[in-house]
Formats: C-alpha cells, structure tokens, sequence
C-alpha cells in the first residue's frame, strides 16, 4: 500500500492535470497549508513567475488574527490575496487545491478570495 505522502502526490497531480486542460490561459490561485499557517500564490505557469502572494505570516495579518491555522485566517489571507491579484491586474484565476479536499480552512480562503474579487 502507498504510504500518505505518495498519495497526496497523485491527488495533486491528478488535480494539477485537470487544471492544465480547463485553464485556458489563465492563472492559478494555489494553495498550501501547513499546520500552523496557510498560503497562497498567484501563478502564471507560461511564465513561470509568481504574481501574487499572501500567507498568514504576513505582518498586516499578524495583529488581526490570532492562528494562522484557522477558517478566519484563511479567510483573511483569501481577501489578502484577492486584493493583491486585482493588484497585479488578474481577475480571472483557476482554483488548485492541490491534494487538499475543498473543506475548511482551504474552503474558507476560496470563498474569501471570491468575495475579494477573483472570479473562478
């Protein structure tokens, strides 16, 4: 049997696949969480450059949250990294999950970062 990190591995990349084929030119928002924090990127995989991006160790969250492992850290580093993307002139992204399920922390940056202005 595969051991746990084998088969985050594939859900990842059977996640990433799908992405690929629905992209159609756009950006994906990605998303990691640790145990204790949560982050998340803007990318651009033609160029291969970041464009935009937020963690809860950023120092403008530090005073508003009180864990950065937590639904309302999440949320707060969702809007963050909506407001950064728009910033940088992205409005349309591709939502990866990665190996997560869309549950919880993950879930509550998504809906954040809609509210925020990203469209996916």
């Amino acid at each position: 049997m595969a051991d746990t990190k084998a088969l985050f591995a594939r859900r990842q990349r059977r996640t990433r696949h799908a992405l690929r084929q629905a992209a159609g030119g756009r950006p994906r928002l990605s998303v990691f969480r640790s145990g204790k924090h949560i982050y998340a990127q803007v990318i651009d995989d033609r160029k291969g450059a970041t464009l935009a991006a937020a963690s809860s160790l950023d120092e403008g969250l530090k005073g508003k949250i009180k864990t950065g492992a937590d639904k309302a850290a999440a949320a707060e580093v969702g809007k963050l990294i909506a407001e950064r993307a728009i910033a940088a002139g992205v409005k349309e992204v591709v939502f990866d999950r990665g190996g997560y399920m869309f549950h919880g922390r993950v879930a509550a940056l998504a809906n954040a970062a809609r509210e925020g202005g990203l469209s996916f």
